[in-house]
């Protein structure tokens, strides 16, 4: 099978190959024969109930600084892609929703990964709720009394914005931090949404593991270690990433939610585990794939496409 293979990315010329994810999934599609196009956001274009953009076509190799060869723009309907893969970073923001109603008037023709109605009623820290027994305790709000109650009861807490991505704007607060009403301040002139506040889990200075589910089955994992003097362990934030296994409880949380990811054609997925404790759920843009396949686990780009594939061959028949 040959595919037409379109990508909604941040330029490929921004990215860092060694780590990127979606680069690898160009790398395993290519190899498989696919056809690949490149365009960016800001190129996306719905016209008289036809969407289109300016599309390049696109050549990789893993070759960091010479990653990638681009033809000329040309507009294209992007019906006439077999699948789109949607792999901007965040911020999910109002220009991200967005591209997703603009996909989804092609979606399912064109298999859109991750399906983009989905990807929009899913952002990471609010899904996650639907499963608040495998959270930690989790508020979500504006409210600056209810915070307070909730650092009352649980001391250590969490603050980061809602729609915050790769670790920025993340503070512990401890029960006797004298710069808790500044932060509030920061934070209620900075975002208009709600915070997510958590209980802060002590279990992360032994690392932040990031699970990888492709359709909503379990395919690797790797784990996160901060760095002494940061709480942040995500590896763009300096987390170190290290070779791990599934305990028994992780194994629990893929099991529960993975057919809920199924349901919502979220093929590629990567959560967030504390401990014992769900953090996030990732369906946007997830990363982890290139430093699981480095540490020696398995191959994810491939079983990626081989879902994809299979779906698109499963829908011609």
């Amino acid at each position: 099978m040959s595919l037409d293979v379109a990508v909604q990315m941040d330029h490929i010329a921004t990215i860092r190959v060694a780590g990127d994810s979606t680069f690898a999934l160009l790398l395993e599609a290519q190899a498989r024969g696919h056809r690949l196009w490149h365009y960016t956001p800001d190129r996306l274009a719905l016209r008289e109930g036809r969407v289109s953009a300016g599309v390049e076509r696109l050549e990789v190799r893993d070759v960091a600084g010479d990653h990638y060869t681009l033809g000329a723009v040309e507009r294209v309907d992007l019906s006439r892609f077999d699948t789109i893969l949607l792999r901007q970073d965040p911020p999910f923001d109002l220009n991200y929703v967005t591209t997703t109603h603009m996909l989804e008037r092609v979606h399912p023709k064109t298999l859109v990964v991750n399906d983009p109605a989905s990807v929009r009623n899913a952002p990471e820290k609010i899904f996650v709720t639907e499963f608040p027994d495998l959270m930690p305790p989790t508020l979500i709000t504006r409210d600056a009394e209810e915070i307070r109650a909730f650092r009352a009861e649980h001391g250590d807490i969490v603050m980061k914005p809602l729609y915050g991505h790769g670790g920025s704007a993340v503070f512990r607060v401890k029960r006797e931090d004298e710069n808790f009403g500044s932060l509030m301040d920061m934070f209620a002139a900075t975002w208009r949404e709600a915070w997510v506040i958590q209980r802060y889990q002590s279990e992360v200075r032994q690392g932040d593991k990031r699970i990888i589910l492709v359709d909503g089955e379990f395919a690797g994992a790797v784990n996160r270690v901060p760095a002494a003097d940061d709480l942040r362990s995500n590896m763009v934030r300096g987390g170190q990433a290290a070779a791990t296994e599934l305990t028994p409880r992780e194994r629990e949380i893929c099991e529960r939610i993975g057919p809920f990811l199924r349901e919502r054609g979220l093929i590629l997925v990567g959560i967030d585990v504390i401990g014992d404790w769900l953090t996030e759920i990732n369906v946007t843009s997830p990363t982890g794939i290139r430093a699981i396949r480095r540490l020696g686990g398995p191959d994810i780009a491939a079983m990626v496409w081989d879902r994809i594939e299979a779906k698109i061959a499963a829908a011609r028949a």
